[in-house]
């Protein structure tokens, strides 16, 4: 198995996080720019349409990255606090696609948020709707804009167990 980690705006994937998702596949992490680079998912798309990559991860920024390539790619997504109602005055370019997600997307949402506000998020998703594909929305309310290693093994592990 294959994952596609997206990391946030100014974050990297934690050695510790690393080593966790490395016990379900091998991990691809790319290092990326998005203030440099507005097609970013367009970019990762490009690079990766030649890999079998089974799941994607994405958090806040990597998580709006991570949402829209899981569509062009066909490809279940679980994403952490996805900045997708705004991006931080970050110029992203969405790729036109007809496609559907077509697969799960898991998303959390952290309560306790002030960096992406879980009531701007939840009112972006359901703007969405409806969904061709499952949808599972967990909002846990002692959670922030970071990801601590317990949830984050926690909502891997449920993920996985999922598909």
């Amino acid at each position: 198995m294959t994952i596609l980690y997206l990391h946030g705006l100014e974050s990297k994937l934690s050695p510790e996080k690393r080593e966790l998702l490395e016990t379900y596949g091998a991990v691809l992490a790319p290092d990326m720019d998005y203030k440099a680079n507005p097609n970013m998912i367009t970019t990762l798309q490009q690079e990766y349409k030649n890999q079998n990559i089974d799941i994607i991860i994405g958090s806040s920024m990597g998580g709006f990255a991570g949402f829209y390539l899981s569509k062009l790619m066909q490809t279940p997504a679980l994403l952490f606090n996805p900045a997708l109602p705004y991006r931080l005055n970050i110029a992203q370019a969405i790729p036109e696609s007809k496609l559907e997600h077509s697969n799960a997307i898991h998303i959390v949402i952290g309560a306790q948020d002030k960096v992406i506000k879980a009531s701007d998020n939840i009112a972006h998703i359901t703007a969405l709707l409806p969904f061709t594909t499952d949808l599972r929305l967990s909002i846990l309310k002692e959670l922030e804009h970071g990801i601590p290693l317990t949830i984050f093994e926690k909502e891997i592990d449920l993920f996985f167990k999922a598909l």
